[in-house]
């Protein structure tokens, strides 16, 4: 699994899950991301070929599709890559429209499209909301509470009113959902703590370190394998950089307390 940066043009940042979990063989501790997403996109894509109705083989196509967009160097790429999983999402709502692995992923590859437009990002956010609020009332768990994740981290970073659909209480409810319905999933809880520190809550998540301290420990043991080792570099780079901002807050508090 992978932090996913979606940076639309107002810089925004969605952190989901991804399918490196789904695979495992011999060549993956030598692949690069890029390599290993591509690889699996390809056998994805042959399974979805040979089987196009099975719908788990259908939404793991299009889950495959947004992992390697989310690597792609050109916005071309990129945008090839979301078309295709945003149109093999459609029509597996066509087929199945209480599946909500599509909706979601319908969301997430449209994420990825917006990232290449400018402008026409902004029109594509009240899309990814419904998308992902028909996932969140289908199935709330998925991913580790995905739908909640993705809506909370959606809500944080985009614009607010007049501008777009951006709002702090209902990226607050969402965040803290995710936690709620995923507690031991790393992710949701750097997500948290992130905003938290963003909105000038620091004392919020300060509470939260000894609490994370532990969640971090033992998910170290419950998300191993070489298909989580992109997640961890970047869960323990966030996490560090958290733990140094709470000690360098917590300095003038120590000298105020010694004079």
């Amino acid at each position: 699994m992978m932090r996913l940066t979606l940076l639309l043009v107002f810089g925004c940042g969605l952190c989901c899950g991804s399918a490196f979990g789904a695979e495992r063989d011999s060549q993956r501790s030598s692949q690069s991301p890029s390599e290993r997403a591509e690889r699996i996109l390809k056998e994805s894509e042959t399974r979805f070929k040979n089987n196009s109705t099975n719908v788990t083989v259908a939404w793991q196509f299009a889950r495959a599709c947004f992992d390697l967009a989310e690597l792609a160097a050109k916005d071309a790429e990129r945008a090839e890559l979301a078309k295709r999983g945003i149109a093999v999402c459609r029509q597996l709502i066509e087929r199945d429209p209480k599946r909500a692995a599509a909706y979601y992923y319908l969301a997430l590859n449209l994420g990825q499209l917006a990232r290449t437009k400018s402008l026409g990002a902004l029109k594509l956010l009240s899309e990814m909301e419904r998308e992902a609020k028909t996932a969140l009332d289908l199935d709330p768990s998925f991913d580790y509470a995905g739908p909640d994740r993705f809506l909370g981290m959606l809500y944080h970073e985009a614009p607010g009113w007049p501008a777009s659909i951006g709002s702090k209480s209902k990226a607050r409810a969402h965040l803290l959902k995710a936690v709620e319905r995923s507690p031991d999933y790393p992710e949701n809880r750097l997500n948290l703590l992130e905003a938290y520190w963003q909105w000038g809550e620091k004392n919020k998540s300060q509470a939260d370190l000894s609490a994370m301290e532990k969640i971090m420990e033992q998910a170290h043991k419950t998300f191993a394998g070489d298909e989580w080792a992109d997640s961890w570099r970047d869960w323990e780079k966030r996490w560090e950089k958290i733990k140094r901002k709470t000690a360098a807050s917590s300095v003038p508090n120590a000298k105020q307390r010694s004079q």
